[in-house]
């Protein structure tokens, strides 16, 4: 498999540790509504709420490992779990100060007091899912036959991950130095590195990697940590103050910007969209649009709009990459801050509005506003200007809209369509989901029909490597393809 396929791959076993945060969030949020003043000083029911979820926030790099071994791992049994569980186990052990220094016998570096961070989770998670995969139907002889196949894969993790603490114990200070200077570099150039990493965010959504980029900025990947510092509110208040430093208005930077962009800015492209429609069309890109700019405005979900004009009118979507650079950057300059645990939505905006880290929250609707408009009317020239074929204005031969309305109206009867277009179950050799994608491994991938993934209402498709294909379907990507994995 080429390293672009992996790392798809990669970015869909992170969606499951990331899966989690909506739940501390709104834990969270609740806790902070129900005492702003003293977030949750004063009430132990919202004392309590807040620390059910930062006990999810403060373990992200154990759920990395767990989540990632589960997620790459070829059959989803929990055994894959339980191996990422163990060989983190082993390795933070370890690696930590103390085992260090008894061990080697001098003062251990500093960094391996930040052991316990996800890049950590993320590696031991890959480590782990890759023995699963290996050693799980290895059959032993009869006289330990007990300890056979996914038994077996603890105990080879656990030997395995010996070895990698070994290694870790000499290259540790360097990996962590290289991440730490490269958090610091951006973290440095404030507001305008916002803004470059908002930008390069949307500019990795086509081939499913932007994960990657985000567990840089958004987790202690490279001492940014921006949800769970927005998330611990009041905490990370006390924690900043006592380092000399100031939390309010600066953490969140990395999240407060894509509000304007997936409330306000990808709706006013999408009525740009629709009002750029050849008359015969409009009534199908009005359900297309509608449905789309409702998931973005109220859960953060954009995928669906962009892909609808991602690869029809690329140059659009290269401005709605700087569109949203630029948001990013406005909001991080006026320290307009609000944060969220699974997406930019009006759903977490009100969850985190009583936040003690959020601030003048408001302000960013208003900024809203404006890049809905910004959004309309760049969109309404560029398509008008250029006759780009955006959804509605394609030739009469092409099929890109024609939902297949029968088909959707029953799950099983779409799920076997999309399996037909794709050259039916023998031709397809893995078949998983993350939030609005299909990612499949094809034995041949000449032989799909893209035309009929498209009436079938697809928005876009994305081939990595030679096998690998993305197929965007919007929030059901799950459950279509649960259905296929049944007609197996």
């Amino acid at each position: 498999m080429n390293i672009l396929g992996y790392m798809q791959k990669v970015g869909r076993a992170l969606m499951v540790p990331v899966a989690v945060l909506p739940a501390a969030a709104i834990l969270m949020g609740i806790g902070y509504w129900i005492d702003p003043n003293g977030w949750g000083g004063d009430s132990q029911l919202a004392a309590f709420l807040i620390k059910a979820g930062a006990a999810v926030i403060d373990n992200m790099a154990l759920l990395f490992a767990v989540g990632v071994a589960y997620g790459l791992s070829k059959d989803k049994d929990g055994a894959a779990a339980l191996s990422g569980l163990v060989g983190w186990l082993v390795v933070t052990t370890l690696l930590s100060p103390g085992a260090v220094e008894q061990i080697t016998g001098v003062a251990a570096d500093a960094s391996f007091g930040k052991i316990e961070n996800q890049f950590v989770g993320i590696l031991v998670g890959i480590i782990s899912a890759e023995l699963y995969n290996r050693f799980s139907d290895v059959e032993l002889h009869n006289t330990l036959a007990f300890f056979s196949g996914r038994r077996l894969v603890p105990i080879v993790v656990s030997i395995v991950m010996i070895a990698v603490s070994f290694v870790l114990m000499a290259i540790w200070p360097l990996i962590f130095s290289g991440l730490q200077h490269f958090g610091e570099t951006i973290a440095g150039m404030g507001d305008i590195g916002a803004g470059i990493y908002a930008f390069f965010n949307r500019l990795l959504i086509p081939v499913g990697l932007h994960h990657a980029l985000n567990s840089v900025f958004w987790f202690d990947v490279a001492g940014i940590n921006d949800i769970p510092n927005f998330l611990a509110g009041q905490d990370t208040i006390t924690k900043f103050a006592a380092e000399g430093k100031t939390a309010i208005g600066t953490v969140g930077m990395y999240q407060a910007g894509f509000f304007p962009i997936m409330m306000f800015g990808l709706p006013g492209a999408a009525l740009a969209i629709y009002t750029t429609a050849k008359a015969e069309h409009k009534q199908k890109v009005a359900s297309i649009m509608l449905a789309a700019s409702l998931a973005s405005f109220f859960t953060g979900v954009t995928e669906p709009l962009e892909f609808s004009f991602m690869f029809v009118a690329p140059l659009l979507y290269i401005v709605h990459a700087i569109l949203t650079g630029v948001s990013v950057f406005i909001a991080a300059n006026m320290e307009w801050i609000a944060g969220f645990g699974f997406s930019a939505g009006l759903v977490d905006m009100v969850l985190s509005s009583q936040n003690p880290l959020a601030k003048q929250w408001y302000m960013l609707l208003a900024q809203g506003v404006a890049f809905f408009a910004i959004y309309y009317f760049v969109f309404l020239a560029l398509i008008k200007g250029l006759n780009l074929k955006t959804p509605g204005r394609e030739d009469a031969d092409d099929e890109a809209i024609n939902v297949v309305a029968e088909s959707r109206d029953d799950s099983d009867s779409l799920a076997n369509a999309y399996v037909v277009a794709l050259g039916g179950m023998q031709n397809i050799e893995v078949i998983d989901a993350c939030i609005t994608r299909l990612r499949l491994t094809l034995k041949d991938r000449s032989i799909i029909k893209e035309s009929d993934l498209k009436s079938l209402g697809a928005m876009g498709v994305v081939k990595l490597g030679e096998n690998n294909l993305q197929v965007i379907i919007g929030p059901q990507a799950e459950s279509i393809a649960n259905r296929m994995k049944l007609s197996e």
